[in-house]
């Protein structure tokens, strides 16, 4: 018989009889019963300006914004418009990205609304005017996987996030698309939003698409957000997606995703179970055709497939060749839809996908990622942020997060470009690190990096042609020669981090002509 613990028993008595104060601010509201609440207590408010008041906008806060309407975006300078007549200044901008219709942001840097901007990339006019000196403090560019880092740290403290929301609830479960109300646009994953309506402060959802309670399955559940708005219209659906990303019938394109995918079968690592990354790039598409042929001539079938989307990731788990998606941002209707209807199409954020300091970070699990590169160099350095001419015209995006995650990282890319060396000396900015790229895949050759000793014995073995780096820039020297250098300034316009946080390169100010 086991025996009581009377001291045990007495304790308990001796609680029973504390009175515990509560001096949390919570504990102090009042309760009601679902009888006595009004139908107006959900978080819907009548304009945007008044959701601004609402949250406590002031002079120098940091807000937050999503990309996942590409560009048919309206929410940025919608929010940006309306808080600019509001008369607020010196706000931080930090967008998980910026596009090429987010041109208006220049007057509003030009007037003081906008003091400085940390993102993952820019495109567009408002690249230019950047590159040629637009900011007097230069823009902080980070990975996705860099970007959820800051953010869950607190080094970027989010104090309002304004996420465009294709449906939401009036208590705020939100999501890229709607089981409820089919009008409105559709973006499919909201993983970069999510992870700014975890951290931000305060979270306003704008939607042009009010549905019935409970809005589920969700993206952002309502306990993330704050205030809800209905406007007219969060984006244009052309902008935002249109149907399949269409295969490319570019030869040279097509030469070098059937050589990927030659790569990829000759290692060790294609074997059932493996996973995978691929860019919506016309060669990155394209490998996925010829891969296909591989996996059903082995029996081979992938476990997931992650990141950015396609309809063609999709086709081939409806085939039963890849298990499962891990969708942080869908490119294409086919990939929006199929998130919508299929239980195995799973959203993630930004963090799950790519952070650094989650040591479940999805990047970590990747067999093979396909990459694709404005510069590669002798040292296997990798630039997809700044063009041939110095121009800020890209984004770091995931490329170093699932570069350093990846059992193997390929880089795709011609030889050159029209009369630009692809293969160089040194990229205008190293965005990824030689030491995490593997191999480099063009039209003229293959080159693997000679950290890598494994994969050249796979690759040799397997009767793959292989030359080294330093032979593919020479072949591309003797086609379009020198380029002529880029004059730049003493200016800083950008500063470019690595996924750790710390600085892998600067930008500077490109010179206009007349300098020169």
């Amino acid at each position: 018989m086991q025996k009581i613990d009377m001291t045990a028993i007495q304790h308990i008595k001796d609680l029973k009889d504390v009175q515990v104060p509560f001096t949390l601010d919570h504990a102090h509201k009042e309760l009601k019963t679902c009888h006595e609440r009004e139908l107006s207590e959900n978080k819907i408010v009548p304009s945007l300006e008044e959701a601004i008041r609402q949250a406590g906008l002031q002079d120098g806060m940091t807000i937050s914004f999503h990309h996942h309407f590409r560009n048919g975006d309206y929410v940025v300078n919608m929010v940006m418009d309306t808080i600019a007549k509001m008369g607020f200044k010196d706000l931080v901008l930090a967008p998980s990205s910026l596009i090429d219709i987010h041109k208006p942001l220049i007057e509003h840097i030009r007037n003081g609304v906008i003091r400085r901007i940390e993102t993952s990339g820019i495109r567009g006019d408002l690249a230019e005017a950047i590159s040629r000196g637009l900011m007097d403090i230069p823009v902080v560019f980070r990975s996705h996987g860099g970007r959820a880092a800051v953010i869950e740290s607190g080094q970027l403290p989010i104090d309002i996030a304004f996420l465009g929301a294709p449906s939401c609830d009036p208590f705020g479960n939100a999501n890229g698309y709607s089981r409820d109300n089919d009008k409105g646009v559709i973006c499919g994953s909201m993983g970069y939003a999510k992870l700014d309506a975890q951290y931000a402060k305060k979270v306003i959802i704008l939607t042009d698409n009010i549905v019935p309670f409970p809005n589920v399955p969700f993206g952002i559940p309502e306990s993330d957000v704050d205030f809800v708005v209905e406007v007219d219209a969060i984006g244009d659906p052309n902008g935002i997606m249109g149907g399949s990303t269409r295969f490319t019938t570019n030869p040279k394109e097509l030469m070098i995703a059937q050589k990927v995918s030659e790569v990829i079968e000759a290692t060790d690592f294609f074997r059932n179970g493996f996973s995978i990354q691929m860019g919506s790039g016309g060669a990155s598409l394209a490998t996925v055709r010829f891969l296909k042929d591989k996996m059903i001539q082995h029996n081979i079938k992938a476990s997931f497939a992650l990141g950015g989307i396609t309809g063609q990731i999709v086709q081939l788990h409806e085939e039963g060749l890849i298990k499962k998606i891990l969708d942080v941002q869908s490119f294409d209707l086919v990939a929006a839809r199929s998130l919508k209807d299929n239980r195995f199409h799973q959203q993630i954020s930004a963090s799950y996908y790519a952070s650094p300091h989650n040591t479940g970070s999805a990047v970590n699990q990747l067999d093979f990622v396909i990459l694709s590169a404005l510069e590669v160099d002798t040292k296997f350095n990798i630039n997809v942020l700044t063009g041939s001419d110095g121009v800020i015209r890209g984004a770091i995006g995931g490329h170093c997060d699932t570069a350093a995650g990846a059992s193997v990282s390929i880089i795709t890319c011609p030889l050159t470009r029209g009369r630009i060396a692809t293969i160089v000396d040194k990229v205008n900015t190293v965005v990824t690190p030689g030491k995490t790229i593997d191999i480099v895949v063009t039209d003229q050759g293959v080159a693997v990096n000679p950290l890598r000793n494994d994969l050249i014995t796979m690759l040799t073995n397997a009767g793959i042609d292989l030359c080294t780096i330093e032979q593919l820039r020479e072949k591309a020297a003797r086609i379009v020669g020198d380029s002529t250098p880029i004059t730049y300034t003493d200016k800083v316009v950008g500063v470019v981090t690595y996924r750790d946080g710390s600085v892998i390169d600067l930008i500077y100010q490109v010179k206009d002509e007349e300098e020169v």
